[in-house]
């Protein structure tokens, strides 16, 4: 009779209560609540990192291109202004004027915009306003993102 009763006092108390539980669930969806912001400005602020590289790594193969034709390096038509005529002639390999067998590429690849997913760049040319969405063709002298998005910076993406 005794073990009967411990059996019961001990069955009763080994579980949880619906107060317990509920206290549980409100603290877990508080957290929950608390990391959601979190999470999504550390995915925003890494995207914005791989823009501003992509960026870099495009507008610095232009001004490369440029330097390497000022130098005499590559061959450039008459009246242009050296800069390349599209960004795939960046990934192409071009012959170095005077070295025989002598190639030169200035990216391996057309980066990807993390902010479209796409490798399409909005582009200028020297002769277009700095701040038109219109290329005019003639060149290649700077590579935008094409995102309708704005920067934590408060900053449109297509003004990087």
């Amino acid at each position: 009779m005794i073990q009967r009763l411990s059996n019961r006092v001990h069955s009763r108390g080994s579980g949880f209560s619906l107060a317990e539980l509920v206290m549980v669930c409100a603290v877990l969806a508080t957290l929950g609540a608390l990391v959601l912001p979190v999470a999504k400005f550390s995915v925003k602020r890494s995207k914005e990192v791989r823009l501003r590289a992509a960026l870099r790594e495009m507008r610095n193969a232009i001004d490369e291109y440029k330097r390497f034709v000022d130098a005499g390096l590559l061959e450039q038509e008459l009246g242009a202004d050296g800069y390349p005529t599209e960004l795939e002639q960046l990934i192409e390999p071009i012959d170095l004027v005077g070295q025989v067998d002598k190639q030169m590429r200035f990216l391996r690849r057309i980066p990807v915009d993390p902010m479209t997913g796409e490798a399409e760049w909005g582009l200028r040319s020297v002769q277009d306003d700095w701040d038109e969405d219109s290329w005019g063709g003639e060149n290649v002298y700077d590579v935008y993102s094409l995102s309708e998005g704005t920067g934590m910076d408060g900053v449109p993406y297509k003004l990087w």
